[in-house]
Parts: structure tokens; sequence; C-alpha cells
């Protein structure tokens, strides 16, 4: 019997015991006639419904998830959902078009503790992939990731100990230990760093007068190859070396604010080296100017952030896309936590331009982006 059918035939139940006094109905018959309410009650909202320029129709589908599933497929999993997981899945779609096309030149800022807390691979598998065309990064990226190359290591830690959290960082300042939040570093890397720049790296840009942070940067990568190699140092020789290797420059502008930049200066002091801290600005807008189109990933915020996106203001066009991968607030006005909609104010991205900014954990979301894009690209 159709649906239809067995509504008719229950209006006839009802009828028929209307012969019978007030007898009460089946349970069968208030299901029917709840469904003939519900029925009735959409229509009334579908017919007094309002005009709405805002809304339209696009329910939550809700995600799913299944063993074996890929990072891509996940990430086409949060673009089910909404909030910070609907927010990754069109960062991830924007990313994706910018690795893709080939008429896009890529510009990466890169703040925050990004090696120490393990994701320097990602960043020098990108460049040696040919998906960063120039890197804005801060000296103290550099830091660790030369500590890395030439054979330190930071180590798994506490973020605090037994009791008073002072005493925790008390005991570590005695046992010559640096920490960030979780991570340890001991202090003889320091040494090593020092041994290197003053041997391998200062000495060969010394003597032709003031250096860009860029050339600096090259002869570090340099050195940090050559002696990753030699040494047979059993991790990568990491993200300098790759810039190096590859012609991608570097660029930090806010070197001094790093133990690398402690060590520059400290070397100038005894020697004909220096740095001219505006010279990088020409190669940076050259690449801009020349673009067809550009993009952006800032990872973090500060420093790297502002000086990727200024860029566009001496430039002919804005970004045409935009990623963003931070945690701090829109509200308190930082520059940090500012969206990409207000760069779009300034005149940073193009009116047009296709921008998602995710706010959270950027080790949590960076290799996701990243590696749900490269599947996607390839």
């Amino acid at each position: 019997m159709t649906d239809d059918a067995d509504r008719e035939a229950g209006r006839d139940d009802v009828n028929d015991t209307d012969d019978m006094g007030d007898a009460e109905p089946t349970n069968d018959d208030r299901g029917d006639r709840s469904d003939r309410d519900d029925r009735n009650d959409h229509d009334d909202r579908d017919e007094a419904s309002p005009d709405r320029e805002e809304f339209r129709h696009d329910p939550i589908a809700h995600a799913d998830v299944w063993a074996e599933m890929t990072v891509g497929e996940l990430v086409g999993e949060y673009g089910n959902a909404g909030i910070g997981a609907g927010n990754l899945a069109r960062a991830v779609d924007i990313y994706a078009e910018m690795l893709g096309r080939e008429d896009v030149t890529n510009f990466v800022g890169l703040a925050g503790a990004m090696v120490p807390t393990g994701m320097r691979r990602i960043v020098s598998g990108l460049i040696r992939d040919g998906h960063i065309d120039a890197l804005v990064t801060t000296g103290a990226t550099l830091t660790h990731d030369t500590i890395e190359a030439i054979g330190g290591k930071h180590h798994h830690g506490r973020h605090r100990g037994e009791g008073n959290p002072r005493d925790h960082d008390e005991r570590l300042r005695d046992e010559g230990v640096d920490r960030i939040y979780d991570i340890y570093l001991p202090q003889e890397n320091f040494t090593l760093l020092e041994d290197h720049c003053r041997s391998a790296v200062f000495p060969a840009v010394e003597g032709d007068g003031p250096v860009s942070v860029r050339e600096l940067t090259a002869a570090l990568g340099r050195a940090n190859a050559e002696y990753n190699a030699s040494e047979e140092i059993t991790e990568n020789a990491g993200i300098a070396a790759a810039a190096a290797e590859h012609d991608v420059p570097i660029h930090a502008p806010a070197i001094g604010d790093s133990v690398l930049g402690l060590q520059a200066w400290m070397y100038s002091q005894i020697s004909d080296f220096s740095l001219d801290a505006l010279a990088d600005m020409t190669s940076l807008t050259d690449l801009a100017f020349e673009a067809d189109r550009t993009g952006a990933l800032v990872v973090g915020g500060g420093v790297p952030k502002n000086y990727t996106l200024q860029t566009m203001l001496v430039a002919p066009d804005a970004y045409d896309y935009a990623v963003q991968l931070t945690m701090d607030p829109e509200h308190t006005g930082g520059l940090s936590g500012a969206t990409l909609d207000e760069a779009r104010s300034w005149g940073k991205l193009e009116k047009a331009a296709r921008n998602a900014s995710v706010y959270a954990d950027a080790t949590i979301t960076f290799p996701l982006l990243v590696a749900a894009a490269r599947e996607r690209i390839e």
C-alpha cells in the first residue's frame, strides 16, 4: 500500500470511530495525525517565511571519519562542518589553488617557535619542492634551524614541574637548560652555534661593506649544508640550507631580535662585518612587481606577517590569495590577530582576493594545511 493510501486508510479508521462516541484514537492514528500536523506546520512556515538576503539554504552536513582516511579526506569532511573546521577547509581550498597555479608567486611569513616544536621539515620540504618563492621569518627561526643543522637537538620537556612553577624554571636555569613551553634546549647548543657562525658564516660575507640580511641568510644556508654533510649529521640540513640550494630568498627584517642577531652584532665589533637592514626591501619588492599573481601564507604574526603583507603597499597590485594561521584575537587591535579582511582595507589584498584565517595552534593547523593541499595538487 502506498503512503497516500495508508494516510487515507487512517482517516477512514478515525471516521469510523466517530460512530462509537468519544473513543481514543489508536497509536497508529496519533502517528498519522502527527505526520500531517508536521507537514502542515512546515508548509505554513514556508508560506510565512520573510524575504531573507543574508540567509541561504545550506545545511550543516556533519563530518564523518573512518579508518585509513587521508588528511585530504579529513579536511574534506571538515568542509561539511562549521567554525574552525570549516575555516581550515576553506584555507586548504585557497592554499591548494596557490600552490597549484604556475602563475602564482608564493610568499611565506613564518613566526613563532615552529622549528623547536618540530615543523622544520615541513618548511624545508615546501622550499625544495618549489612551493615557496620568498620566506620572511625571524632570527630565532634561523637560530634554531642552524642548531639542528649542525648537530644540536631540541628535546621534549615539561612546561611545569611538580610544585611551584618558578622552582621548575630556576632548576632549569641551574642545569643550563632553556625552556620553550614544553621544549628543552641545553645551552651548550648556543656555544656550538657561536663557533659555527664565527668560523664559517660571518667571514664568508665580511669585507665588502654592509651586506643584506638575504646575503647573510644565504651564506648561513651554505655553511649549514656543508657542515651537515661533512659531519654526517643525522638530521637534515634544514630550512636555510634548502633555500640556499634552491635560490629562495630568506628575509629576516628583525634579525637583531635573536641569538643569531646577537652573534652578528658581537662579531661586527671585532671585524668589518655589518648588515644593511633596508637592502632586502628592494629584492622583495622586485619579486612582487614581477609576479603575475601573488599569494601569502602567514604562520603566526609579528614582523614576518607585516613585512610580508606590507610589500604590496609599494607594488602595483595586491595579494590575490592569502591564508593566515594564528591564535591571536582581532579585538585587541594588535597586528598578529588582525584579520586579512582588515589588510584588504590597507590595500595589501585585492578586493576580490580569496582569503581565510584559521584561529588555532599552528603546530596543529600548519601540517594539516600543507598535507591536504599537497595531496590535492599532487
